[in-house]
């Protein structure tokens, strides 16, 4: 229903190539060409600058693109209340979910879902990815949010959200001013990390691992089962930790700890559903299809 050149547009925005976007869409380049001209015909100003084959966006374009993302993130979210008036949703359900997803992400979810369902009736474990796995497979709960990067043929596996893992400090720390170390550095800082199975870690190796960094590189002062405890022994010790954004927003928030860039390394992870194979039709469906509507903003 809602304008096809805006879709266009969001799509170029977001590849910044036009051959790419035809593609994604199913339209010729022309086709892709002939859009963003009537958007700009219309606003009466340009939309990109080019540059031989390549594009960025003007501050035109970047207006549009935050105005059309919230437009489509308001046509989903339609789409998804006009059609929960379709069918009426009842029963149980079971939901495991990681540490850092159930304790930073998943609260205010549920209780807008429970707010909107109340006729469903949601449990919720918390253990880490490998345990929340084990109990999907011991058939313990219907669905899983896990943060690892691990992928077991007998599950299927859905993104959720994106996350970003960060290097935090307590405010005062010696770093904080610095704002940024070197790769280099990073062995020579006393650290925390998450425990055996946990997915956090579990990302933080893999990408260590594409910088040449080895875990027993580090030095690792200790390791903690939970991203709270981590938090509580930074805001009081020298030692720093790799923890999920979504951990701290709070306590960057109150500047009672600070993000510290390590140059050169960028450790960015999906969260994902995991559901046996054929589980569409479900609550865990349902409930998916609602996660995925959810502003999170």
């Amino acid at each position: 229903m809602f304008d096809f050149r805006l879709k266009v547009f969001y799509t170029v925005a977001k590849r910044l190539n036009f051959t790419k976007a035809a593609e994604e869409l199913y339209i010729t380049q022309p086709a892709v060409s002939k859009h963003i001209q009537e958007l700009e015909t219309y606003f009466k100003i340009k939309l990109f600058n080019r540059n031989g084959n390549k594009i960025n966006l003007t501050p035109a374009g970047e207006i549009l693109l935050q105005y059309t993302g919230q437009i489509f993130n308001l046509y989903n979210s339609l789409e998804f209340e006009l059609s929960t008036l379709k069918h009426e949703h009842s029963g149980n359900l079971r939901i495991g979910a990681s540490t850092t997803i159930a304790q930073y992400v998943l609260p205010p979810l549920l209780a807008s879902f429970h707010k909107k369902f109340d006729n469903i009736k949601v449990s919720l474990a918390i253990n880490n990815t490998e345990q929340i796995e084990q109990a999907l497979q011991n058939n313990d709960i219907d669905l899983g949010l896990i943060e690892g990067q691990s992928k077991n043929a007998l599950f299927k596996y859905t993104e959720f959200i994106k996350d970003e893992i960060v290097l935090v400090a307590v405010a005062n720390h010696a770093l904080a001013k610095k704002q940024s170390i070197s790769l280099k550095e990073l062995p020579e800082i006393p650290l925390l990390l998450r425990e055996p199975g946990s997915g956090t870690l579990e990302v933080i190796v893999h990408a260590l691992k594409t910088a040449d960094i080895k875990l027993s590189d580090l030095r690792m002062d200790m390791q903690l089962g939970s991203t709270e405890s981590i938090k509580s022994y930074i805001m009081n010790s020298n030692c720093m930790a790799f923890v999920s954004i979504y951990s701290v927003l709070k306590e960057l928030k109150n500047n009672e700890l600070t993000v510290v860039d390590v140059r050169g390394l960028n450790i960015e992870r999906k969260f994902h559903f995991i559901q046996p194979h054929g589980d569409a039709e479900t609550l865990s469906g349902f409930f998916m299809e609602f996660a995925r509507h959810y502003n999170f903003r």
